[in-house]
């Protein structure tokens, strides 16, 4: 009996030092810059709040003869104006529509949000299936940490979580910008504020 019992305390021995290893993951989801999915990835916290340079917030000559307080975006550009007066706007960098998904009007701010909740609609979720149905503010939630609603449509000027993405066309028709300057831009105008989304660029 003592041989047995040396044996098997040998194999117990041998198997507590073999390296234990974790299931291997499913493959990760890479896109291209322009096979982007509609939205910002669910769930994602961004590690960074600023944009590419050419699309941070800045004060810029804006010739136009819409009133102060007026939003001018033209999507073309992948620009947000804030028009101030004296030929003068404040420029934030956007995220727009991508192709199909581009159009133009003439509305108004009519409701606002903090950390909002995000609703996929419909149309969105035959397209992207694997899509929560409801996700709760926060940071990991793609509308950010606030959102101005356009008019009666189902369109928004909100945040993201995934700031890289700004200056690019990925999204379904929302407007997205850093979470800084959807901050700046949501303490600055009021309910009611006239919304001009245009695609030809400014002049």
């Amino acid at each position: 009996m003592g041989w047995r019992a040396a044996g098997l305390a040998g194999f117990f021995l041998a198997l507590a030092t073999i390296p234990v290893t974790s299931q291997p993951r499913g493959p990760s989801v890479v896109y291209a810059q322009d096979e982007l999915p509609d939205v910002e990835t669910p769930g994602v916290v961004p590690q960074q709040e600023e944009a590419s340079p050419q699309f941070q917030k800045q004060v810029v000559f804006f010739r136009t003869n819409e009133e102060p307080g007026t939003i001018i975006i033209h999507t073309s550009e992948r620009y947000l104006y804030l028009v101030m007066g004296n030929n003068r706007a404040l420029r934030y960098g956007v995220g727009v529509g991508r192709d199909g998904f581009t159009w133009q009007g003439l509305h108004k701010i009519t409701r606002k949000a903090e950390w909002p909740d995000w609703r996929p609609p419909p149309e969105m979720i035959e397209r992207q299936p694997y899509l929560p149905r409801f996700m709760a503010g926060g940071p990991g939630n793609p509308l950010g940490a606030r959102a101005l609603y356009i008019g009666t449509t189902i369109y928004r000027i909100h945040g993201t979580n995934q700031p890289h993405t700004i200056g690019h066309a990925v999204s379904s028709g929302c407007f997205r910008m850093v979470n800084n300057d959807v901050i700046d831009l949501f303490d600055r105008v009021p309910i009611g504020t006239r919304v001009i989304v245009k695609h030809a660029p400014a002049m």
